[in-house]
């Protein structure tokens, strides 16, 4: 079992989605992590605007995330 807290583990997973992002004009950047295993991100860049992102964020960011740490229960982009 890994010495991570869950906030850790979130953020290595956002660590490896963010040069997919970064690639595309955008970044993403960690708001929270709630107690309900609910992650908050805020999309910038070129992501910000996108009429994809909302796409990008559900079948892609949480997807891998929820891979890398399964306890996260949903992820939510805020502004």
């Amino acid at each position: 079992m890994s010495d991570q807290t869950f906030q850790e583990r979130v953020e290595a997973a956002i660590d490896e989605i963010r040069p997919s992002l970064q690639g595309h004009g955008g970044d993403i950047k960690l708001v929270a992590c709630e107690d309900d295993s609910i992650v908050k991100v805020k999309l910038q860049g070129a992501c910000s605007g996108c009429p994809g992102a909302a796409m990008t964020l559900k079948m892609g960011v949480q997807r891998v995330l929820q891979e890398r740490v399964p306890e996260v229960k949903e992820l939510i982009a805020v502004d």
